[in-house]
């Protein structure tokens, strides 16, 4: 185990044995393996099984100081080179570790300071990818407001800092995140994103966006986003759209949904301007595909932008028990140097069965048909075949 990981053991064990324990603490645990298998990967085919397990403490000090703390230990099933000598617990970390705190005369303002997971609306370019069963948290200090027409958020992030070993260059985050509640029969969100890597290539990028979400007879969300200023000194403009569109039935037990997103591309490769949209610090397995071949964008795309066109259905057939069944349709944004802009369809099926109020099973089968597309940026030379099996206990 590594030093630090060490003392913050200690702390956490410290802190559950102390006489505060009895009354203003809470201790939260999570432990979720997951089994997959993937065909083609690398070349072959691809099985194993990673486990992710959480222990977290929260502590209320006063009226108004709180602190969260959140170890986090990741792992393959048999990667430990000795079932005897091997404990280093290469991949325990602190996931989160945070100071929490509300003004005393400004009761509406909270203060977070330290490592901290971060949603923003529907995740499209902030999120914590719970997926992943790292997840992801940032370094720094995050400001909310909450009034009785929404909430405002802003964060300053430290993404990586050239002080410490290893790292070149630094790099930061910054951004106000607005709720206006109550907005017709939905709620608007305004933001400003702020990214800035500071080296031999600098990259200043603001992206500006809205999105809108609604419920009633019919569910919905429109967004989108303008990406301006600089990417490893290339001028940059880019934008991204997205709307959805959503009806239940059958008291809510069943309902189909219809999907599409827009992000640009770049129609030339060679002009020295960035146009392909980034979707930055966003949970993209939420998005395009389970398949999960477009984690990483603009990269996963050729920088070519991406247009995915989707119908997702659901049903409850009993208490405890979802069914999904989801039907992706991807084409470049931009297609000019592709011989085929169609790069492929994904179906993704799901099933979800509370087995208890804290355990949930959760499996799921993946079809990727591959087109000339997937073949000419690199992603997918035959047709994908991915499936999971997950366990999720919690409390």
């Amino acid at each position: 185990m590594h030093a630090h990981s060490r003392w913050v053991a200690v702390a956490l064990a410290a802190a559950l044995t102390s006489p505060l324990a009895a009354q203003d603490v809470t201790f939260r645990g999570q432990v979720r393996p997951r089994y997959e298998y993937r065909d083609p990967a690398g070349g072959g085919k691809d099985e194993f099984t990673s486990m992710r397990v959480r222990a977290a403490l929260a502590a209320k000090l006063d009226e108004h100081v709180a602190v969260f703390i959140q170890l986090q230990d990741v792992r393959l099933f048999g990667e430990e080179t000795s079932t005897l000598a091997d404990f280093s617990a290469d991949h325990f970390d602190l996931h989160q570790g945070y100071l929490r705190f509300t003004g005393r005369r400004l009761d509406w303002m909270t203060t977070t300071v330290g490592r901290q997971e971060v949603n923003f609306g529907g995740q499209r370019l902030v999120g914590a990818v719970g997926w992943t069963q790292q997840g992801r948290a940032f370094d720094g200090v995050r400001l909310d407001a909450g009034t009785g027409w929404g909430s405002l958020a802003f964060i300053g992030f430290k993404l990586a800092e050239e002080t410490a070993p290893k790292i070149a260059n630094d790099m930061e985050l910054y951004g106000a995140y607005a709720t206006v509640r109550n907005t017709g029969p939905g709620a608007l969100d305004l933001y400003w994103l702020y990214d800035r890597t500071e080296g031999s290539v600098d990259t200043n990028e603001h992206t500006f966006g809205a999105r809108y979400a609604f419920k009633g007879v019919v569910n919905g969300r429109v967004e989108g986003s303008f990406q301006a200023g600089t990417r490893a000194a290339q001028d940059l403009s880019a934008f991204m759209f997205g709307a959805r569109l959503g009806r239940t039935f059958a008291g809510g037990r069943a309902g189909v949904t219809l999907w599409y997103d827009y992000l640009s591309g770049d129609d030339d490769l060679a002009d020295g301007k960035a146009k392909v949209f980034n979707t930055l610090f966003a949970t993209n397995h939420k998005f395009y595909g389970f398949a999960d071949l477009f984690l990483n964008i603009p990269v996963h795309t050729g920088g070519f932008g991406l247009q995915d066109l989707a119908v997702k259905l659901h049903w409850k057939p009993a208490d405890g028990i979802s069914v999904g069944a989801d039907y992706h349709s991807f084409r470049a944004a931009e297609s000019n140097a592709l011989a085929e802009a169609h790069f492929g369809d994904e179906l993704d099926l799901t099933l979800s069965h509370a087995y208890t109020s804290h355990l949930t099973v959760v499996t799921g089968l993946s079809f990727v048909f591959q087109d000339k597309g997937f073949a000419e940026i690199g992603r997918l030379s035959e047709d994908m075949t991915w499936g999971y099996v997950m366990l999720n206990a919690h409390f």
